[in-house]
């Protein structure tokens, strides 16, 4: 059975709206405010179930990830892997001479990239075959609930509005920020510097000290967190730090803030942090700060409406409603999981809501997420802590990746999958993974999840050989031999394969 939208009026694929200025009409069913995944994800949605859409951007189209963050980062993270490979060529019996990285034509890769990305999604195409009307006229504000002022003057209305407007980096609020890079404007600096400062060991922070570590930039990494990648599974952070130590990374965890940047006579930066009760200096010849990501939020004109902020967001109720009930707020806006795939179930969701004002959820444990470091990491559903804070007696197995064929014939064999699961349905709660492939082999487990399959099913299933999914399977069986041991399973113990 299809539900119907609450809307008087429907149209078809075959029939879309017309355009609305050229009926002279500037009102819709649903305007979306952001032409990102969480945007482009709502609009498409809420026009199939029949409502006539706007979609506004004042930008680019495609976002932040596709524009400055994740696509950007993932080139370079390719580039920085092709380092590693050249100096572990020789022992495959490949006798390359080393080069340093070509800054200009790696920026020239990771732009065309983007363009290339860009294209191919041809976000534009989508929206008019959809019959979702695409307003490039600036920036849109509330002029009140209903009501939308764009940069050019224009004013538009709906009758429910889904907030999909990003976000930006944080800069610390501390003397001489403005001469620290920001992640999105990495491309900017003009040469891979000799002595680099990341501020911040999340994930976007943790990735470019693999970066630029890779392409031969002495890195400090500083964070006032005990520990890198403080939202993964602790024995995520604990094996990424290790790796990041081993590389000649220096790690400075649990700081008590960083005090300013100064620039010196000789053109470097002096950055000053306290350490242990202490002024600690040191002199780089540049400052990455990956300190926070607030959303776009301050320039909305969200008081005009009636909408409640907190802390550079919006906050939401399940079904992403705002303060305001027939104003949504998605993605990044809602300061809730800033990941594409969360951005793209939420602006769907959203979209449901607000055209058939049913009560959609999305299912946020089964988003995975993961990072490009030396080795990469991934996660999906409860940590360890999480799932024996609910269950201290679920079952756990981690498998190290040494005992992977395939990691061995890669060289690979650093790492590990940790497979966390209910002692009474067998069902998976997490998993985590640090090694090569580890964002692909989580996502296998994810899938997985996501059927309810349970642990028993999944250590039937063959995988192909050589692989590195099959660390899966392995997991699997030996939480079954877990599991079979009574005694084992009433002390909660931890299997370490």
């Amino acid at each position: 059975m299809t539900a119907t939208p609450i809307f008087a009026h429907t149209k078809s694929a075959a029939n879309p709206a017309p355009d609305s200025r050229v009926l002279g009409r500037d009102h819709f069913d649903v305007v979306v405010i952001g032409a990102g995944p969480a945007g482009a994800a709502a609009a498409l949605r809420a026009a199939e179930l029949g409502a006539s859409v706007a979609i506004c951007e004042a930008d680019r189209l495609g976002g932040t990830c596709v524009n400055t963050g994740c696509v950007p980062t993932r080139v370079l993270a390719k580039t920085a892997r092709l380092m590693r490979e050249i100096r572990t060529a020789d022992a495959f019996g490949i006798s390359v001479t080393e080069r340093p990285i070509d800054w200009p034509a790696t920026v020239a890769r990771v732009r065309e990239t983007v363009d290339r990305v860009r294209s191919m999604k041809g976000e534009a195409t989508r929206f008019a075959d959809a019959g979702v009307h695409l307003i490039l006229e600036g920036r849109a504000r509330f002029a009140d609930a209903f009501t939308l002022k764009l940069d050019t003057g224009r004013t538009i209305s709906a009758d429910t509005v889904v907030v999909c407007v990003g976000g930006h980096s944080r800069r610390l609020p501390v003397p001489g920020a403005e001469l620290a890079v920001v992640p999105e404007h990495v491309l900017d600096l003009p040469r891979v510097p000799d002595r680099l400062a990341v501020i911040g060991g999340g994930n976007t922070g943790a990735q470019l000290v693999t970066v630029f570590n890779s392409f031969g930039s002495t890195v400090t990494l500083l964070d006032v967190a005990d520990r890198v990648l403080a939202t993964s599974d602790e024995s995520v952070s604990q094996a990424v730090a290790e790796a990041f130590v081993e590389q000649g990374v220096a790690v400075h965890l649990g700081i008590d803030g960083v005090a300013g940047l100064d620039r010196a006579t000789d053109g470097s930066i002096t950055l000053t942090w306290r350490e242990h009760g202490h002024d600690v200096s040191g002199s780089f010849d540049a400052v990455i700060m990956a300190t926070g990501w607030p959303a776009d939020v301050d320039d909305l004109g969200l008081e005009a409406a009636g909408v409640v902020t907190s802390r550079s967001s919006i906050p939401v109720d399940a079904y992403f409603r705002s303060s305001v009930p027939h104003i949504f707020a998605v993605g990044d806006a809602n300061g809730r999981d800033m990941l594409v795939q969360a951005a793209q179930s939420e602006g769907e969701a959203a979209a449901e809501n607000a055209v058939l004002d049913a009560n959609r959820r999305t299912a946020h444990h089964l988003l995975p997420a993961g990072g490009f470091t030396d080795p990469d990491y991934a996660g999906v559903g409860l940590s360890e802590v999480e799932a024996r804070s609910r269950d201290e007696l679920c079952v756990v197995a981690v498998v190290p990746f040494s005992r992977l064929d395939r990691a061995v014939i890669d060289d690979r064999q650093r790492g590990f999958l940790k497979l966390i699961t209910d002692r009474r349905r067998e069902l998976i709660l997490g998993a985590h993974a640090v090694g090569e492939n580890a964002v692909e082999v989580i996502q296998s487990v994810t899938t997985a999840m996501a059927a309810g399959i349970d642990v028993a099913t999944l250590a039937k299933v063959r995988f192909a050989y050589p692989t590195y999914s099959a660390v899966i399977g392995i997991a699997a069986r030996d939480l079954l031999a877990e599991n079979a041991d009574g005694s084992a399973r009433r002390r909660g113990h931890t299997s370490i394969a």
